[in-house]
C-alpha cells in the first residue's frame, strides 16, 4: 500500500481551501448573528451574505439580485427545472433536455412528466455531445424550457449550450444549464452563454459542502421553493447558512482569479496521464473534446471497474466509477450507455479527475500502480505488450 494518498476524484468533491475556511470561521462563533435579524449582530451577517452574493454574481457575469442561495447543486437544479416549468405551464408543457443530464435534473423532469409535462431527451453521439441541429429540430411551439448541462460530470464533455441557447432565444424558449461541474473549471459567463438560469455548487471549486446557488435572470418567473420565510425574496424561506454562504463567495472569487493557471496545470496533467495510458492497449478514453481540463473517463477492457477502484484504493489512489450522487447504484452509467457503450464496457470504466493540488508525481505513481494492478486483473497478458517495464516519468 502506498505511503501517501493520491486524490483523483475532484469531480465528486474538492477539499475546502484554507483561505476559504479562514474566512468562514468567524461566522461560526464571533459573528454568529442571524442574517435576518435587525440588530447589529444580524446586520454583520447580512453584510457577509450580501458580499457573497456580489462575489458569485461577479464570477459568472450576473447582477447580485439574480443570485439565490441554496443548499447544493441538486437543490438548484430541482428548483430551476420544476420552478420555471410550473411558472410558465400556461405557455406550454414541453421540455427539452439531454440523455446525459445529472440525476438531479433527470429526476426533476420525471416528476414533471408525472404532472402532465412532455419531455424530449436529446441523444448524444459516441463522443458524448448533443447536436445543435437535433436540438433545433426538437424545439416546438409549446416548448417552454430547455435544460442542458454545460459540462458532463462523468466524461467532462462541454456541451454547445451557447449555440442552443441562441436558437432557443429566437423562439422565446427559456434555457437552464446545470453548470455544477463547469464553474471553477472553465470560464462561465451567463450573458455570453445566453442562459436564463444556471446552477452551481461550492464544493466543486474548493468551497464547503452543503451550499450552492441559482442564477435566475431578472424578469424570469419561478415558483417559490420553501415557504415560511422572507429569505431570498420570499422564494426560498429558511435561516441563512451564513458560514457556508461566506465560504461559497470566497471560493468562487478565488476560483475565478486562479482559473487560467489552474486550467493550464490540469490540462498538462491530463495530457501526461492520457499519454501514459497509451501504453495499455486495453485502455480507451471515453468522451471527446472540448472537455473539462481535469476529467478523464477511461475504459479498461477486460477489467471490472469495481475491482480496479478497490485495488487503486488499496494503493492509496482515490478514483470513482462516475457520478458521486449515483455511487450506491447498481445500475450502469446512463451517460456511457447513451454514448453507445455496452453494459460490459460501462462496467469497465473509471473516472479520474485531477485537482489543483495534484502533481506530475501523482500522474507517474498512478500510471505505475495501474500497470501493476492491470497485470493482476487482466487475464490476456499480450494486452500489455507495449508496457513491459515502462518508466512512467513522462
Amino acid at each position: 500500500m502506498s505511503a501517501r494518498r493520491i486524490y483523483l476524484d475532484h469531480a465528486a468533491t474538492t477539499p475546502t481551501h484554507p483561505e476559504v475556511v479562514k474566512e468562514m470561521l468567524p461566522y461560526f462563533s464571533d459573528r454568529f448573528g442571524n442574517a435576518s435579524s435587525l440588530h447589529r449582530e444580524g446586520r454583520e451577517s447580512v453584510a457577509a451574505v450580501d458580499l457573497a452574493r456580489e462575489r458569485v454574481a461577479a464570477a459568472i457575469g450576473a447582477a447580485p439580485n439574480e443570485i439565490y442561495f441554496t443548499s447544493c447543486g441538486t437543490e438548484s437544479d430541482n428548483w430551476a427545472v420544476q420552478g420555471i416549468a410550473e411558472a410558465y405551464a400556461e405557455k406550454g408543457k414541453h421540455i427539452l433536455s439531454s440523455a446525459i443530464e445529472h440525476p438531479a435534473v433527470l429526476q426533476a423532469l420525471k416528476r414533471l412528466s408525472e404532472r402532465g409535462f412532455e419531455i424530449t431527451y436529446l441523444p448524444v453521439n459516441d463522443q458524448g455531445f448533443v447536436s445543435v441541429e437535433d436540438a433545433v429540430s426538437a424545439m416546438r411551439k409549446d416548448t417552454v424550457l430547455i435544460t442542458l448541462m454545460l459540462a458532463n460530470n462523468e466524461v467532462g464533455t462541454v456541451q454547445p449550450v451557447k449555440e442552443i441557447a441562441a436558437e432557443a432565444k429566437a423562439r422565446g424558449i427559456l434555457v437552464h444549464t446545470d453548470a455544477v461541474q463547469a464553474v471553477g473549471s472553465i470560464p462561465v459567463n451567463v450573458k455570453e452563454l445566453g442562459v436564463d438560469s444556471l446552477s452551481l455548487s461550492a464544493h466543486k471549486f474548493y468551497g464547503p459542502k452543503g451550499v450552492g446557488a441559482l442564477y435566475l435572470r431578472n424578469g424570469v418567473k419561478i415558483k417559490g421553493l420553501l415557504l415560511g420565510g422572507e429569505q431570498e425574496r420570499s422564494l426560498r424561506g429558511g435561516t441563512y447558512n451564513t458560514p457556508a454562504i461566506v465560504g461559497l463567495g470566497k471560493a468562487i472569487e478565488r476560483a475565478v482569479s486562479t482559473l487560467e493557471e489552474k486550467q493550464n496545470k490540469l490540462l498538462a496533467l491530463k495530457e501526461k496521464f492520457v499519454q501514459g495510458l497509451s501504453a495499455f492497449p486495453c485502455a480507451k478514453v471515453n468522451g471527446g473534446s472540448p472537455a473539462l481540463p481535469g476529467t478523464v473517463n477511461v475504459r479498461f477492457d477486460g477489467v471490472k471497474n469495481a475491482d480496479l477502484l478497490s485495488a487503486l484504493d488499496m494503493e492509496g489512489i482515490a478514483v470513482s466509477l462516475g457520478s458521486a450522487c449515483s455511487s450506491g447504484s447498481v445500475e450502469p452509467s446512463h451517460v456511457l450507455l447513451a454514448m453507445g457503450l455496452t453494459k460490459q464496457q460501462v462496467a469497465s470504466s473509471v473516472r479520474f479527475s485531477f485537482g489543483e493540488e495534484n502533481t506530475l508525481a501523482d500522474v507517474q505513481d498512478t500510471l505505475a500502480a495501474l500497470e501493476s494492478i492491470l497485470r493482476r486483473l487482466v487475464k490476456t497478458q499480450d494486452l500489455f505488450a507495449q508496457s513491459k517495464q515502462k518508466n512512467y516519468n513522462v
